[in-house]
């Protein structure tokens, strides 16, 4: 059994394999939506869906094609629970060759956020106020369609995360757009 990071011992852990500022704005972004969701789903366990945000993309900078999969041989080097390896890594599931498939409600709302945010960044960029402050779901939806926007950002991951969420799309970037204004400066 190994130990639960604390918030600020997963954003260290974050820098520790993370040089580049995207990944590590990443990181902080996706742990700030998911404190969102669990204020208002499972409100006993905010730092742990935090700290699970924070350290979803650990490996991703040294080991992109392994992604995932190089996360739990990562987060197991550091002696962190299998409970928190479990719930960081299943976003990969599908994708990565990871084992874990998104179970519960946290790690299906990883699951859906993770590419979510980042196409809600890329068009909140567009905007003159270059900030989620004033972005709207209708803006998003018109980008979502836009498959050769924010290419990247996998629409069908998206998709397939509302509907693991039992959740409308619409409804999910709007809650999603809610979560990213509670970040400083977003």
């Amino acid at each position: 059994m190994g130990y639960i990071p604390n918030l600020q011992q997963a954003s260290e852990l974050l820098a520790k394999y993370n040089k580049e500022a995207f990944h590590i704005k990443h990181g902080e972004t996706v742990s700030a939506v998911l404190g969102y969701f669990a204020a208002k789903h499972d409100p006993g366990r905010t730092e742990f869906w935090q700290v699970a945000g924070m350290l979803h993309d650990i490996d991703f900078e040294l080991y992109p094609d392994e992604h995932c999969v190089r996360g739990i041989e990562t987060m197991r080097s550091e002696g962190i629970d299998e409970s928190l390896i479990r719930s960081a890594m299943s976003h990969g599931y599908g994708l990565t060759g990871v084992p874990y498939e998104p179970e519960s409600y946290m790690e299906k709302v990883l699951f859906a956020a993770d590419e979510l945010t980042g196409l809600i960044g890329a068009v909140a960029l567009m905007r003159p106020s270059r900030s989620v402050s004033d972005l709207e779901v209708s803006s998003v939806s018109k980008k979502f369609k836009d498959k050769k926007f924010a290419a990247g950002c996998s629409r069908e991951t998206i998709r397939e995360g509302a509907e693991k969420l039992g959740m409308p799309l619409e409804e999910l970037i709007g809650e999603t757009i809610l979560a990213m204004r509670t970040i400083p400066g977003a």
